[in-house]
């Protein structure tokens, strides 16, 4: 399952980013924002189902076939969704939704059954209002869409989660395996943005502190954050641990993995031209999508209760000072300095955390 999801979730990350760097504005972040939010919270649906049903006989693998050739019908209809894919968006995630819940209802235990009772009739709204805005355009199909994701947001808080069983281990990683393919794109990205560029010693220095950005952002989660979460999952009792769950692995991780989307769309619109002054939208991309990626981590720690949340508030504040530096100077200098103000904050948190006496897998 490991290449699957990866496969299904790289392409994904790709075609949100193109999204953006396409016409980057407000209103294409909005629409990244929207397409994410749909697909991300099924997505963590697949690493509940399989956190409880193994995939271990060919009818349930054969179905896991069918949810992920439906993924990777939504992955191909994201560049184009608010213009002309859009039904085929709305079929792939009816059917992604359908195979969920039925693996769910027919292979899961007897708590898991229960559970997605539950939650079955608001996935399947919410699945409905993604098929109807592929069949509408404009302020009807953000209408349709953003409903969509609103239910799904809202969906904890109006059912009963907690006879779901969730194994902290299995969970964890497969979430962790998605920032991972996420941080990946941003590298593809840097080869992308150089396509027919001619090599030369600005070009590969601005390239070495693209790949040092890709570096210090899985540091930043990897280091500590990746393995103390999962302790911290694990401590809180099975009964109580859906919720958390929730909070830590997908209201949190999303504005993340946005901030990890954006963060590809700016270098890809750097990258190349690192010796100039970049545009407003460029500068904000490259700088805000790593802030919003630190906001991430702020509400991942607040919510498992982890140490010095404040810190990863400060360092996406530190990086968004940084905007200025690419629209009124050069490029390469406002990521030279985003790499700094982030290789700083993360040294810092780390030094702490090796002064307390503890330390993770990374350090």
């Amino acid at each position: 399952m490991n290449v699957r999801c990866g496969s299904r979730k790289s392409s994904t990350i790709t075609q949100l980013m193109h999204v953006f760097t396409h016409h980057p504005s407000w209103q294409a972040l909005g629409q990244v924002a929207l397409l994410f939010g749909v697909i991300w919270w099924m997505y963590s649906g697949y690493v509940w189902l399989t956190n409880e049903v193994a995939p271990n006989s060919s009818t349930r693998r054969t179905w896991l076939l069918v949810g992920m050739f439906a993924f990777f019908v939504l992955a191909m209809a994201i560049q184009d969704a608010f213009h002309g894919t859009g039904i085929a968006f709305g079929v792939g995630y009816v059917l992604v939704t359908a195979v969920h819940t039925a693996l769910f209802a027919s292979a899961g235990g007897v708590s898991a059954t229960i559970a997605i009772k539950r939650i079955a009739p608001l996935n399947a709204l919410a699945a409905v209002l993604v098929l109807a805005g592929g069949f509408v355009h404009d302020w009807a199909q953000y209408l349709c869409w953003g409903l969509a994701f609103a239910v799904q947001v809202v969906s904890p808080y109006l059912v009963d989660t907690r006879d779901f069983v969730i194994r902290a281990s299995h969970f964890c990683e497969r979430h962790g395996l998605v920032v991972i393919v996420a941080i990946g794109e941003s590298i593809v990205a840097i080869g992308t943005g150089l396509a027919g560029e001619k090599i030369t010693p600005q070009l590969i220095a601005t390239v070495a502190l693209g790949l040092c950005l890709a570096y210090v952002l899985w540091w930043a989660y990897f280091g500590v954050d990746d393995e103390r979460g999962e302790h911290a999952l694990a401590a809180i009792p099975d009964r109580e641990r859906s919720r958390p769950a929730v909070h830590a692995y997908g209201y949190s991780l999303y504005p993340l993995l946005i901030g990890i989307v954006v963060t590809a769309a700016g270098i890809q619109m750097n990258i190349a031209h690192g010796n100039e002054a970049a545009s407003v939208a460029a500068a904000a991309a490259l700088s805000g999508g790593v802030s919003l990626y630190f906001v991430g981590q702020f509400f991942f720690r607040w919510t498992l209760q982890l140490p010095r949340p404040w810190a990863r508030l400060l360092a996406a504040g530190a990086v968004a000072a940084t905007i200025p530096i690419g629209i009124y100077w050069v490029s390469w200098a406002q990521l030279a300095a985003i790499v700094t103000v982030a290789y700083v904050a993360v040294i810092a948190d780390d030094l702490v955390t090796l002064r307390a006496g503890q330390h993770g897998t990374y350090i």
